[in-house]
This record gives structure tokens, C-alpha cells and sequence, in this order.
């Protein structure tokens, strides 16, 4: 399945790079966001394939949901995550794709609605790298394990600190990263939440951190994570369907997030 879902990540990572730096249709803009035909056609490229291999699987995407909302597999796609970037020609963008499955039981799935995160793949077509992690086998970059970082010390660490849309979240972010600059090495705001914390299990940063951000940006991201060795930290949000407070983190330092 993994190689599967890798070589449908892959294709949309294709389209993206070979629109990259051209004009793009907007379809929506608004403070703090914009929505490009691209995403859409990324999107319906990501899900005729998983519809044709998986026909039974609902699909929730940032731009279009299908199938039975309450169906045993769920596919949680972004087909471009880091849209702002990718229409301002900054190379720092991916595709993400994740498969959930229903299972009540597992305390990270009782914060999902249900569902734990059993496959994931992030592909960053611009630097040809893609993250892979099926539940149980570990986590692996163009093939290789990865793992999370080994820095136990606050100073040592770099954290990302994303941003949503609302002044409540910017408030909030902008406290925390106003915290972390003092006390970490670096903190960085990159824009493209699935890529960081691709980035934590492959331990090249030691936590993203978020008020609020939806569940296709860091669906493929958990399983990823988990397999690398990290420590995920959610909480639902009410305001927003499929909405969350998310922490990802080495595990091994206190972020008091």
C-alpha cells in the first residue's frame, strides 16, 4: 500500500513542480490565505487514484470530501500544503497524504474522532524527498529510517511555531513564539506545517507547535512522527470542523506547549 500511496504523492509532486514559478489561477484570497486552481487539480489528480485502488475508503481533503463519513478507511489529503509559498515562488511545499482507520480504542484516535493515522507519506517535490511511515515499521526518508533528535536541552532546539487565520491563534502563537525565542536556539515559521514535522521526525528541528491547524496538514505528519520516535500532542478545537491545538515534538524537552 505505501508504495502505492508514494507513487500517487509522487505524480501530484510532478504537476506541482512543473507549475512551480508559472502564473497560477486564483480561485480565492483573503487575509492570511490564498486558494489556487492548482490545489484542485492536485487534489482530483490524488483522488481519482486512491478512489480507482481503494473504492471503499471515504476521502477528506482540504478541498473536497467523499465517500461515507463513517466508513472503517479514511484518506486525509492536502494536496498542497504551503499554498501561500508555492504562489510566491518560495520552494517550500509538499503534497500529504495519509490513511486513517476507525479504531476507538487508541487514546491519539480518541482526539481524531475515532480514527488513528496508520499510513502517511509527505513528498516535497522541489527537493525530491518523501517521508514514508506505515504503523509498526518504522519511518523512513527516500528510503532510508529516520529518527527524531537526540538534543534534550532547551537551548539546543529548534522550534517551528505555525500561525491560523484568527486573531485569537496569532495571538496565542505569537505569545508562545515570543517564550521559545528566548529560551531555544532558533525558531522558525516555514509555512508548510505537514514539511515541519516531517522535519521533527527526521530530526532536523525538535518541535511544531500550532494553536489551531486542520487535521490534512498534520494527518500523514502523526504517523510519520510516532514511527520516528516522536511525541504527538492534540487538542480538538471547537470552532472549526476537524480543527486542532498540535504539538510535535523529539519528546525528550519540555516545550510547555
Amino acid at each position: 500500500m505505501i508504495e502505492t500511496v508514494s507513487s500517487i504523492a509522487r505524480e501530484a509532486g510532478k504537476l506541482l513542480r512543473g507549475g512551480f514559478g508559472q502564473s497560477q489561477k486564483v480561485n480565492q484570497a483573503e487575509l492570511h490565505d490564498i486558494k489556487l486552481q492548482m490545489d484542485v487539480d492536485c487534489q482530483r489528480l490524488i483522488e481519482g487514484r486512491l478512489r480507482a485502488a481503494y473504492p471503499s475508503h471515504s476521502i477528506i481533503g482540504e478541498e473536497e470530501s467523499h465517500g461515507d463519513p463513517n466508513a472503517k478507511f479514511r484518506w486525509v489529503v492536502d494536496p498542497l500544503d504551503g499554498t501561500v509559498n508555492y504562489s510566491y515562488g518560495i520552494p517550500h511545499f509538499c503534497v500529504s497524504i495519509a490513511l486513517q482507520r476507525r479504531n476507538p480504542s487508541s487514546p491519539l484516535a480518541r482526539e481524531l474522532g475515532g480514527y488513528e493515522s496508520v499510513v502517511g507519506v509527505i513528498y516535497d517535490p522541489m527537493r525530491d524527498e518523501l517521508f514514508a511511515a506505515e504503523r509498526g515499521k518504522g519511518a523512513f526518508m527516500n528510503g532510508r529510517p529516520i529518527r527524531v533528535s537526540a538534543r534534550a536541552r532547551m537551548e539546543e532546539a529548534i522550534v517551528t511555531v505555525g500561525f491560523s487565520k484568527s486573531e485569537e491563534t496569532i495571538r496565542r502563537g505569537m505569545e508562545h513564539l515570543q517564550k521559545m525565542i528566548r529560551k531555544v536556539r532558533k525558531t522558525r515559521m516555514m509555512g508548510a506545517a505537514a514539511l515541519d514535522i516531517a522535519y521533527v521526525a527526521a530530526g532536523r528541528i525538535e518541535a511544531y507547535m500550532e494553536f489551531s491547524v486542520r487535521l490534512w496538514d498534520i494527518a500523514a505528519g502523526i504517523v510519520i512522527a510516532e514511527e520516528a520516535g516522536g511525541m504527538i500532542r492534540l487538542e480538538p478545537l471547537g470552532d472549526a470542523p476537524h480543527a486542532f491545538k498540535a504539538m510535535v515534538s523529539n519528546g525528550k524537552i519540555d516545550f510547555g506547549f
